[in-house]
């Protein structure tokens, strides 16, 4: 190995960036599966059941498919900028680059993004996971010693135990109370997709209120880290603080979408019961059976000897000779 341009190289083969979470990839092929194998189903259910059936095992997968994944999802808040910074440690030269820093609930990512891409004949690509839930000094430690760019080192620093910003005790603790929320709403979906099933529709409502309840219980404890002061980060000449992102206004959507259903199925059940036990197939033995057409039939005249039929009656009684 030599030097180039006045940049170190601390390790021989060059970081691959992040192209995406494996346990995002799990759950979204989990409930692919769950998908396709209920939706398999949908031919065997007659009349205009099959469309309601198809509309909620889609609506319910979505809400639970989104309650796993947001605890694994890292862009609970966010931010970002392009600035020029130092690259490297002992070295002067100067990158121009977006950086970039991702918070989900049991850890951060660091982005850092070269523009253009290739400069000082290097690859300026990086996506690195910090986790709070294990011991984040030894994983800072550990990127020190591979010789990450600065400014991924300076924002990991912040969220070690040594820093004076305290960040690490915010959002980890912010993050723990947020995730467990988050898995008490999915019991509660999982109870309210069991109840919807029985006989009992008022219950399912139920559970889907506490479903919602929970996912937003979930987000006000991730919105305790916002109403603290907040840690600057200045990286060259510029600096950014974080703000909401995606996961969490996906959270507050389907926390809505869950109260609209538990309201909804409550409200009808006290004004419509009998209707909606038909659209959730409870109590009702018959689905449309009255409308099928069964055609003409034919009877066997060797089977139908001594038998009479009451025009009364559509009972058939047998006389034995």
């Amino acid at each position: 190995m030599t030097f180039y341009d006045d940049i170190y190289p601390f390790y021989p083969l060059q970081r691959t960036s992040f192209i995406f979470s494996g346990s995002l990839l799990t759950i979204i092929l989990v409930f692919l599966v769950l998908a396709v194998s209920l939706l398999v189903i949908l031919p065997g259910i007659r009349g205009k059941s099959r469309l309601f059936w198809m509309f909620r095992i889609i609506i319910s997968l979505f809400i639970g498919a989104v309650i796993v994944a947001l605890n694994f999802t890292n862009d609970w808040a966010e931010a970002r900028m392009t600035t020029n910074a130092t690259y490297k440690s002992f070295s002067n030269a100067v990158v121009n680059a977006e950086v970039g820093l991702h918070v989900g609930l049991y850890g951060i990512n660091v982005t850092l993004k070269g523009n253009p891409v290739v400069q000082f004949n290097e690859t300026i690509d990086y996506n690195e996971m910090f986790s709070w839930h294990d011991t984040i000094e030894e994983e800072y430690e550990e990127a020190l010693e591979k010789g990450l760019p600065n400014p991924i080192l300076y924002i990991a620093e912040k969220f070690t135990l040594s820093s004076p910003c305290g960040l690490i005790f915010k959002y980890s603790f912010s993050g723990r109370y947020a995730s467990a929320t988050l898995w008490t709403a999915f019991c509660c979906w999982m109870l309210a997709n069991i109840l919807f099933s029985m006989p009992v529709i008022l219950y399912a409502g139920y559970m889907m209120v506490a479903t919602a309840a929970f996912i937003f219980f979930s987000m006000a404890s991730f919105s305790t880290i916002m109403n603290v002061p907040q840690c600057v980060f200045s990286i060259g000449t510029d600096s950014f603080e974080t703000e909401y992102s995606h996961s969490f206004w996906l959270a507050l959507a389907t926390g809505v979408l869950c109260t609209i259903i538990g309201v909804l199925v409550v409200l009808f059940n006290f004004l419509i019961p009998e209707k909606m036990k038909e659209a959730f197939s409870s109590g009702v033995d018959n689905y449309e059976d009255e409308d099928v057409s069964y055609g003409e039939g034919y009877l066997n005249s060797a089977f139908l000897d001594g038998v009479t039929i009451s025009p009364l009656t559509s009972k058939v009684t047998t006389e034995h000779i």
